[in-house]
């Protein structure tokens, strides 16, 4: 291939290195994989039904933190300022309170950014504050409040095991049954009304954050669920769409095929042509370049114009045509009936071409143009291109010849 603009056509310049035969076929890659099936799809489907639920995740989060933390601050922390003065340790219950404030603004950033907080340490020492609350309250505020750990400290239990097992949290809030039956028996509280009054404290300051954090575990696992099956339905539909446009192509190709070589192998077929009749000939020569045209149609290749005009040059230099193709810059991509447009009536004129062709393509991203330039000469034009100024869509056609040159171009520009 040269990009010598000013070599001469006729076929006793000095020789021209010839064009790269085209790879003509299905390409080993074939086309990409579509669906589910593709490589990566199960992967992709994975990650669209994991971002749903991560985002229908997001809305529980942010409620069971604005709870636990509102509880804590306008419930627990007016009741244990107004028993400030008879609460047998206020200090440690004060710093207790502080403690897990601290616990829950740090794991609430940390869930917000869609992190996990670490549940082992942070179970242990809310634990450890719940004992010395319970210790430091004292017996008059033991079922009151003040001693605040009763209602609230459930609330921080579900935030700092967040997406854990709710085995876990169903532990925790064991442990800290068995911390406030402790401190009710050591208190000395052991009547039926205060063991009473204790299995009610239990439950149902533990009831609400389980269903909380089972609802919102089931609510997270059915939103993956149902975004997974509905990318594997989007999954399957695309395939189905991509094999009917292929299907679609295809039929199209075999036509356009067909009605090529058709009218000419007819002819022979009913000995109507004689093969050495150089018209005949010619249209053999024109039937072949535009099979070998549609055929690289349906190749894989990084600039499918470049390489249906090489399998279309290709034909011409089978038969001693010598070929110049020059390309500057890199062709957009476009539909393969644009592409056709484009190339076809330059497969006309190269089959009819004898002496040599100059073929240059200049692509910018909203215009495409290609010119064919060979000697002209007498003969039939039964093979030749269209009308000059013809028009499809939005590729033009022009044409001028003056006996001695015949100059071809179509040209592409996005509407």
């Amino acid at each position: 291939m040269s990009a010598d603009l000013d070599a001469p056509l006729l076929g006793g310049a000095t020789p021209r290195p010839r064009l790269p035969a085209p790879t003509v076929g299905p390409t080993a890659a074939g086309p990409p994989p579509v669906g589910a099936d593709a490589p990566g799809g199960a992967v992709a489907a994975g990650a669209a039904a994991a971002a749903v639920a991560h985002a229908s995740d997001r809305g529980a989060r942010v409620a069971a933190v604005a709870i636990a933390l509102a509880w804590h601050g306008a419930i627990s922390l007016p009741a244990m300022l107004g028993a400030w003065s008879g609460l047998a340790a206020p200090t440690v219950v004060a710093a207790g309170w502080l403690v897990t404030a601290a616990v829950g603004v740090g794991v609430g950033v940390r869930l917000r950014r869609g992190g996990q907080p670490p549940a082992r340490r942070l179970a242990v020492l809310l634990l450890a504050v719940d004992a010395a609350v319970f210790a430091a309250a004292g017996k008059p505020y033991l079922f009151t409040t003040a001693n605040w750990v009763w209602g609230g400290l459930a609330w921080f239990f579900l935030l700092v095991l967040w997406r854990r097992p709710v085995g876990w949290l169903l532990a925790l809030l064991g442990a800290h049954a068995v911390i406030a039956l402790v401190a009710v028996l050591g208190d000395g509280a052991t009547a039926p009304a205060d063991l009473t009054r204790y299995a009610m404290y239990a439950y149902g300051t533990s009831s609400l954050p389980v269903a909380v954090f089972v609802g919102a575990a089931a609510i997270a696992a059915l939103a993956r669920d149902r975004a997974g099956t509905a990318t594997a339905a989007l999954a399957v539909e695309t395939e189905r769409g991509a094999a009917e446009q292929a299907r679609t192509e295809r039929r199209a190709r075999l036509a356009v095929a067909s009605g090529t070589a058709e009218e000419v192998l007819a002819a022979l077929a009913a000995g109507d042509a004689d093969p050495a009749d150089p018209e005949v000939r010619r249209r053999c020569v024109l039937a072949a370049a535009r099979l070998r045209r549609l055929i690289a149609e349906s190749d894989d290749v990084p600039d499918p114009l470049l390489h249906e005009l090489r399998a279309a040059a290709d034909v011409a230099e089978r038969k001693g045509v010598p070929i110049d193709l020059v390309a500057i810059g890199v062709p957009p991509e476009l539909p393969v009936e644009v592409r056709r447009h484009l190339v076809d009536p330059l497969t006309a004129v190269l089959a009819d071409a004898r002496d040599g062709a100059r073929l240059t393509v200049v692509a910018q991203p909203d215009e495409v143009v290609i010119s064919l330039v060979t000697p002209d000469h007498d003969g039939p034009e039964a093979t030749g291109p269209p009308a000059p100024a013809d028009q499809h869509g939005p590729v033009e056609l022009l044409e001028e010849r003056d006996g001695e040159i015949r100059w071809t171009q179509t040209r592409w520009r996005r509407t």
